[in-house]
């Protein structure tokens, strides 16, 4: 079978699993060591728990929401879900009862899986005032202590009774799929206001897997391992770090947590990652840091293999003899140390979820981490373009994928049409109206083509700032470059209807702890965000950002804060998105008083 042939996602998995029997598929971490579930043994562990699920009343259509990290249960239960025709709700770990209760009261959820005591804690609360939730199934030991009123089922033995069963009503259900089904609810993360359940088909994902295979296909695709750190409950994981796994038949990592991401890619040593640009961003800093901090012919030799990549880029490949006899040195003295910090084996980086960088880009690049910037968003599944692997221009994200139409309205926001969008928004006819035209998504971000047919996204049509002297203003871009200067660490810059753009900027930590030590002062950041010397110490990064800026964009004045914007705090998205909503509650007054 094929994209072209498979019905449904599960029925892409089973065809996969019955193809690569005893091959591991899922690995974990148990007692220090990654262990893997095999494709068959996933397989068998699915059709068990959608016989489950359909005993305890979940019926075709149903929706049931997933609350649980990354591990191998979170892809049984959703595999599961939609065998046995329910569809899938994906809920980030970092709602709170009150986020939990807009999702299943929006969806209209009829059962919950949830993995651990903490995450229920927040959770039970939200399906005691849910009366449509008929039950709940944990993977750990977990008390309700009488706040809900509906079954609360352990998940093992609920797998057991069914685990070496055929079920024929499972089947049934399993060969009523169509493509044209709606799979699974992916709430938006939610940057400003309630999340939207987005609406996305069987056929909106394979049509996405399908894309990302054809783009990939130069690099030899085979036995493929990738390493999911990103939240499965966000689209772009969903889709580009189980899904298209799944269609070419790869293996998955899970790892631990971001912290322990150094550790782990180099345990999993993956063929293909696929992250975020806030990720490359600290990794960046950490690379560079590191290379500072040893010093000596180490860190000349990190400056020189930087500049001459870059200037291989730029030349698309072309050196003279004795700069080209440098750089293959370099290869084997300081690029081969680079990849073996990331496994030794990927064959690229696939970037998105946001805007990369192309300073970024090109530091990977430069080291011989091919890295591919894409572009997408959750209303089409999510990938509407990427670079190719063997023609990267990083201040694009590529040409559209395969069979997927883009063209530029007047206005210049970005319109998309194909298999990939989205059936519309969950009971919510007017929101679906409004990006839904014709059969063309409005993504409500602005770009251009460029001579090669490469998509240049140049801002979010709401996110522009327009200055009181009519001025348009990129955020988003201003935000980049500050965050390039190794003394900050975050920034989130504004200016609507005002003369002139200011920033919040939250400091470096290394930086601030290294600028305190050599001025003796204390290293506690809440203390040296109101030091002037400090500030003047900062001002030095902002200047020099400003110098790549046009005069209207510069950042005339900012403030400090300790407190980094984080999903904790509720200031970032669980993707790493800054929700400037959010800031703006705690911080609008400060940047006012900069006017």
């Amino acid at each position: 079978m094929s994209y072209d042939s498979w019905p449904s996602l599960p029925a892409m998995f089973f065809d996969q699993a019955g193809k690569k029997g005893d091959d591991p598929f899922l690995w974990t971490k148990q007692g220090g060591l990654y262990r893997s579930l095999s494709y068959k043994e996933t397989a068998r562990e699915v059709r068990a728990l959608a016989s489950a699920l359909a005993l305890s009343g979940i019926a075709p259509g149903d929706r049931v929401v997933i609350v649980s990290e990354n591990r191998p249960e979170w892809a049984i239960a959703d595999l599961a879900i939609m065998t046995a025709g329910g569809i899938t709700v994906p809920a980030y770990t970092t709602n709170t009862s009150r986020d939990h209760r807009h999702v299943l009261t929006d969806s209209g959820a009829r059962g919950v899986i949830v993995s651990t005591r903490a995450l229920a804690a927040r959770l039970l609360p939200a399906v005691a005032e849910c009366p449509g939730v008929r039950f709940v199934i944990a993977l750990e030991a977990i008390e309700a202590g009488g706040l809900i009123q509906v079954p609360l089922l352990a998940w093992e033995p609920m797998i057991a009774r069914f685990r070496d069963q055929e079920d024929a009503q499972i089947e049934a259900r399993l060969r009523r799929l169509k493509r044209d089904d709606v799979a699974c609810l992916i709430y938006t993360s939610g940057t400003g206001g309630n999340p939207k359940g987005v609406m996305q088909r069987h056929e909106s994902l394979m049509h996405n897997c399908m894309g990302a295979a054809h783009l990939l296909e130069q690099l030899g695709l085979g036995d493929e391992v990738f390493l999911s750190f990103l939240p499965l409950s966000h689209s772009y994981e969903h889709t580009c770090g189980l899904y298209f796994p799944i269609s070419v038949g790869a293996e998955i990592y899970f790892a631990e947590g971001v912290e322990t991401l150094a550790n782990n890619l180099v345990e999993a040593r993956p063929t293909i990652l696929v992250s975020v640009p806030r990720l490359f961003e600290v990794l960046r800093g950490r690379i560079t840091q590191g290379a500072k901090k040893k010093g000596g012919l180490t860190y000349l030799l990190f400056k020189l293999t930087m500049s001459l990549g870059r200037r291989a880029y730029q030349r698309q490949g072309r050196l003279d003899p004795f700069s080209a006899l440098i750089n293959r040195l370099l290869d084997r003295i300081v690029r081969r140390k680079a990849r073996a910090r990331f496994g030794g084996r990927l064959k690229a980086m696939i970037s998105g979820g946001a805007p990369l960088n192309p300073d970024v880009g090109l530091f990977f690049t430069s080291l011989g981490l091919r890295l591919l910037q894409g572009y997408g968003q959750t209303e089409a599944a999510p990938v509407v373009s990427c670079n190719p692997p063997f023609q990267v221009k990083l201040d694009t994200v590529g040409p559209p994928l395969k069979d997927v139409e883009v063209k530029i309205a007047e206005d210049g926001e970005i319109l998309v049409r194909g298999p990939l969008v989205m059936s519309g928004y969950w009971n919510d006819a007017v929101a679906t109206h409004n990006v839904l035209k014709d059969g063309w998504l409005h993504t409500g971000d602005i770009g251009e083509f460029d001579a090669d047919g490469f998509l240049e996204i140049t801002d979010r049509k709401k996110d522009i700032v327009v200055l009181s002297g009519g001025d348009n203003v990129s955020p988003q871009r201003l935000e980049g470059i500050l965050g390039l200067q190794t003394e900050i660490a975050q920034a989130m810059t504004y200016g609507d209807r005002h003369p002139y753009m200011v920033a919040l900027i939250v400091p470096d930590e290394g930086f601030a702890r290294a600028w305190a030590a050599a001025n003796g002062r204390g290293a506690d950041l809440a203390s040296l965000v109101t030091d002037s010397a400090f500030h003047a110490a900062m001002s030095q990064a902002v200047e020099r950002a400003n110098r790549d800026l046009a005069s209207l964009e510069r950042v005339k004045r900012f403030v400090l804060t300790a407190e980094p914007f984080s999903i904790e705090n509720g200031q970032m998205t669980p993707t790493l998105k800054v929700r400037r909503h959010e800031v703006l509650k705690v911080y609008r007054e400060r940047l006012e008083a900069l006017y």
